[in-house]
């Protein structure tokens, strides 16, 4: 490894960004998230692959499979930059600048898939962005993040559980926020080839968000800039994840089920392959800028099943999951 991406991978941005904090940030995250699902799982540990990127950075993948709990998860940081490229930008719905210059992005990326088909599905990602011009100033910066719960079967006090998790840690932050991050969750992660279809039933999602709001109620200390408040809020929401998803697999990890409720998550994790394939745009910026294909396809599942125009039994609960699926709730 090079000098530069040693300090690069240790301190922050090699062009001179606020990036050393987030990182710090990122990686204590990965360590308490996969430390308390290893915890909960009981049996199976996740497996570090410590990866460079050829244009810059590189990350470390963490994959836990096999487990009591967990078929297949991941846990993913990343700290990766290199020269701005029509693609990236293209990826990322920017205006080409036309002078060249370079970016930086650090971020969490995690994605479980439980064995139990009562115990759903989980993706969370929280990320920080920056662009620099031809003199390695830094032109605009950027954050984006949120967690969203996939389930097979509704369980109504898990959503409302989950749900209203999220709007604690955001309420901590400004009033407006879950409002406004669950809307967007809940316009983003939709299947607009299956009769606009949500992928679960949400959670919080917000991107490219670069001021500090008005009235807002965490605001940082003196002397700091907007970046503290957006990393503090990014911080509390991935700290998040382990009340807001840890308790729902400890109630639901031993249900029983049959081979009727296996069939039906493998269905529905095939719309999650979908998604992810078709429409996410983190998926397709990893791709477009030469990521690393194995982490960046480490959020598919297992296994899963594809059968023609596959139609769930009016009111059963498998089709109940499906009509929130197709007109998102309000939880709490």
């Amino acid at each position: 490894m090079t000098d530069k991406k040693k300090e690069f991978l240790n301190l922050g941005s090699p062009f001179g960004g606020q990036g050393a904090e987030w990182i710090e940030i990122i990686h204590d995250l990965q360590d308490k998230i996969c430390s308390a699902l290893e915890s909960c799982d009981g049996k199976a540990k996740f497996i570090e692959d410590n990866w460079e990127r050829e244009e810059g950075g590189g990350g470390k993948t963490r994959v836990i499979t096999g487990g009591n709990v967990f078929e297949k998860g991941g846990v993913n940081s990343s700290v990766v930059f290199g020269k701005i490229t029509d693609a990236m930008l293209a990826a990322l719905k920017i205006p080409p600048s036309g002078n060249g210059g370079s970016w930086w992005a650090c971020g969490l990326s995690l994605v479980i898939h439980p064995i139990n088909p009562f115990v759903p599905t989980v993706h969370c990602n929280y990320r920080m962005f920056e662009l620099y011009n031809e003199h390695e100033e830094v032109i605009d910066r950027w954050f984006g993040g949120g967690t969203d719960l996939t389930p097979y079967y509704l369980i109504e006090e898990d959503a409302v559980h989950f749900h209203q998790t999220y709007k604690n840690v955001c309420n901590r932050f400004h009033k407006n926020f879950y409002a406004d991050f669950k809307k967007t969750c809940d316009n983003y992660f939709v299947n607009t080839h299956r009769n606009n279809e949500r992928r679960g039933i949400g959670g919080i999602f917000y991107d490219h968000q670069r001021e500090l709001p008005e009235d807002a109620i965490f605001s940082p200390q003196q002397g700091e800039t907007d970046a503290a408040f957006w990393m503090n809020f990014g911080k509390a929401c991935g700290e998040a994840f382990i009340d807001s998803y840890i308790l729902i697999v400890e109630k639901r990890k031993n249900a029983a089920y049959n081979k009727e409720h296996k069939n039906w998550q493998e269905i529905r994790r095939g719309r999650y392959v979908e998604f992810n394939l078709i429409h996410d745009r983190g998926t397709i910026f990893g791709l477009k800028t030469n990521g690393r294909t194995e982490s960046i396809l480490m959020s598919l599942p297992p296994t899963v099943r594809f059968e023609y125009n596959y139609q769930p039994k009016p009111g059963s609960e498998e089709d109940k999951l499906v009509q929130v699926c197709l007109q998102p709730r309000d939880w709490v």
